[in-house]
């Protein structure tokens, strides 16, 4: 990766050596570690390390820390570039996923998620700010969709070859995590090795910057942080601890998941390219308030895996709330404000896991209601996205209901 291309060039010494298929290289490597973490965690917690809910709780927030200090990218690509940090980011998630499952206690086990958190939320920001420097406005809902796509596609995979390793083969915890982790390793150096540095359009401003401007943005990814928690951290943890949930169902559910996001991702970011931000935030926020308040009354295993799936079909939508910004947003802020956005989104993060988790051994069904409201405030929020947000006209106001 020494030789320095322009995003928008074409002049590369092969086609596929372009920012959109690094872009999905990625969306393929990402899911192939953190998925498997995701999946198995639960499970190896509660079977390998004895985890309750306020354990699980504590795991998570530590797990969340990385996000709330997110804003620090910025100041390290003082010293190095976006695509490299991106990469050494990936590193460190894949290298933390495969040496989970060898340290099964708590003390182990935040060690190893804080690793594995520190480069997942580092790629995160940097994936969300390289993103919307390297596709135009017109192309970014639909290909980003297309990534979430692919990204399920590779999680679906992945999923698939758990099933395998956990019921066919009937590998320990430990096994599965390490070849999780070193399969997206493996592609990792691959895309250190085969791609330039691609070089955007604009210059990006090396300090942190909030604007008055992007209010509405820095709400809508605060309650879009705080709630996301309570699919994360306790809709799994209901499937396993309430309604008996194995490794391998958990795994199946997932495929059912990614499945859908497969199927229908890249469909639902054309469709925001078509309907627009607003209605499209809309939809997910009432559909989201029904989930919630759905998982804290389901008795039957049945539902609440129909939830689950729904749940995590609405996450597409959120990429609106990305594409929303890249409207109304000065090109130079991208990958600073990626990083205050990741750090905003985790504010609420650090905090409901573990407070969450103590409310869990009081009633479960209180925190799925606490998600509902939460919903029910980002509702509030997006019907005050313009019609047509640009720079000049970020939020929608009395005086300008067609905006």
């Amino acid at each position: 990766m020494n030789n320095n291309i322009n995003a928008a060039s074409k002049d590369t010494a092969y086609s596929w050596q372009n920012p959109k298929t690094l872009l999905t290289l990625i969306a393929i490597a990402l899911p192939i570690a953190f998925a498997s973490w995701q999946a198995l965690l639960n499970n190896f917690a509660i079977e390998k390390a004895a985890f309750t809910g306020a354990e699980i709780g504590l795991l998570q927030s530590v797990r969340e820390i990385p996000g709330f200090l997110a804003f620090t990218a910025v100041f390290v690509l003082l010293f190095i570039r976006e695509q490299k940090f991106m990469m050494l980011s990936l590193v460190m998630l894949t290298v933390g996923v495969a040496i989970t499952g060898f340290f099964p206690s708590l003390a182990g086990l935040l060690c190893t998620t804080l690793l594995m958190s520190i480069g997942f939320h580092y790629l995160e920001t940097l994936k969300q700010s390289l993103s919307l420097q390297w596709l135009t406005k017109e192309e970014a809902p639909e290909v980003l969709g297309k990534l979430i796509s692919v990204g399920a596609l590779s999680a679906l995979i992945t999923y698939g070859v758990l099933w395998v390793l956990l019921e066919q083969f009937q590998l320990d915890f430990r096994w599965v995590y390490l070849i999780a982790g070193s399969a997206s390793l493996c592609i990792v150096i691959f895309m250190w090795i085969a791609f330039p540095t691609f070089e955007s359009k604009t210059i990006q401003n090396k300090k942190l910057i909030l604007r008055k401007r992007y209010w509405l943005y820095y709400a809508l990814v605060f309650m879009s942080g705080a709630r996301r928690q309570i699919f994360v951290v306790f809709a799994g943890f209901l499937m396993v601890e309430k309604f008996g949930y194995s490794a391998a169902d958990i795994t199946l559910l997932f495929l059912i998941n990614y499945a859908f996001n497969w199927l229908f991702a890249k469909r639902i970011g054309r469709l925001i390219g078509v309907i627009g931000e607003r209605k499209a935030l809309t939809f997910e926020y009432i559909g989201l308030i029904l989930v919630f308040a759905g998982y804290a009354l389901v008795e039957n295993e049945i539902l609440a895996a129909g939830l689950y799936v729904v749940d995590h079909l609405f996450f597409a939508l959120a990429l609106a709330i990305k594409t929303y910004f890249q409207k109304i947003a000065d090109p130079a802020d991208m990958a600073s404000t990626a990083g205050v956005s990741f750090t905003i989104s985790h504010i609420a993060a650090v905090v409901i896991p573990v407070s969450f988790g103590l409310l869990w051994l009081v009633s479960p069904a209180s925190v799925f209601f606490a998600g509902a409201a939460m919903a029910a405030v980002s509702l509030i929020l997006a019907m005050y996205i313009p019609n047509h947000p640009t720079e000049g006209n970020e939020v929608r106001t009395q005086t300008r209901q067609t905006a």
